[in-house]
């Protein structure tokens, strides 16, 4: 798919790939209904019965991961245009190798910055430091002419609000390179039940800082589809791809058919006309 995308077309890719953790990825959701026999008991003593709605999976093993990524990097670079942005999202596994590769294929002097998104959910070993945290590369195409638009970007409350005048506490301050903001809840109205789901608040942060309304965003990892739905709301056009028939369902379902153009292969590959 990504070879027949033409030169220079897009102004943001994003992707999120397998983080190859060696294992196979599953997510179940679950829903609770009333009942009088349940298993929970909830306000006001009402009774619910848990239920499993279904299980999402895919297999996140590669013995050859570098050699998997590349080809796709290459072309992620082709089809960016002069100011646009790349935005390789991994974790601690791998994002060291990633780094030098990306270093290699691209030139070093095209690193822009690394995001580190730091949340705080799920188990905690005992045995190490807990990974709460993933890494997101950022690569420009021509460092003297990227789009990056701060205006734009959310605010963040100042964790000292005291040390700053009242109109600068009031309005918050730009984000830095590190971004704390929890994981997509597993009880929330945004969850899709796909087992790698981001939340849509670190997508929109990254499109509204690196692209113009109705420019184009690639996303050829798409998974649950975050990345489309963070470019409706903001107007930009957009291009998912995936592989996995989970993912298709997930994304149809979660993006509706409006300003969905065209569907090739068990993938779903989408242009929104930047509907809110």
């Amino acid at each position: 798919m990504l070879r027949r995308l033409p030169d220079g077309e897009v102004a943001l890719v994003y992707i999120d790939p397998p983080f190859n953790t060696g294992r196979t990825q599953r997510r179940t959701s679950m829903r609770t209904v009333h009942s009088a026999d349940g298993d929970r008991t909830g306000f006001g003593g009402r009774r619910y019965r848990t239920e499993t709605t279904g299980t999402r999976t895919y297999r996140d093993i590669h013995d050859d991961y570098l050699g998997f990524l590349e080809p796709r990097l290459r072309e992620a670079w082709r089809v960016l245009r002069t100011t646009g942005t790349l935005y390789v999202h991994l974790d601690y596994r791998e994002v060291h190798h990633v780094k030098v590769l990306l270093d290699e294929l691209v030139g070093r002097e095209r690193f822009l910055n690394e995001i580190i998104w730091a949340y705080d959910y799920g188990a905690r070993s005992t045995r190490r430091w807990p990974a709460k945290h993933d890494n997101i590369l950022v690569y420009v195409k021509d460092p003297d002419a990227y789009w990056f638009d701060s205006a734009e970007v959310d605010r963040e409350p100042y964790m000292a609000p005291g040390l700053v005048t009242a109109a600068k506490a009031s309005r918050g301050k730009l984000p830095t390179d590190v971004w704390w903001h929890t994981i997509v809840s597993p009880t929330g109205r945004e969850k899709t039940g796909y087992p790698t789901q981001k939340p849509e608040a670190v997508l929109r942060r990254i499109v509204a800082a690196s692209t113009r309304p109705g420019d184009c965003v690639l996303d050829f990892f798409a998974g649950s589809g975050t990345t489309g739905a963070a470019a409706i709301r903001l107007g930009r056009r957009f291009v998912l791809v995936d592989d996995n028939p989970e993912a298709f369902e997930v994304m149809r379902k979660r993006l509706g058919d409006a300003g969905i153009d065209y569907v090739r292969g068990s993938g779903l590959v989408g242009e929104a006309r930047g509907e809110q």
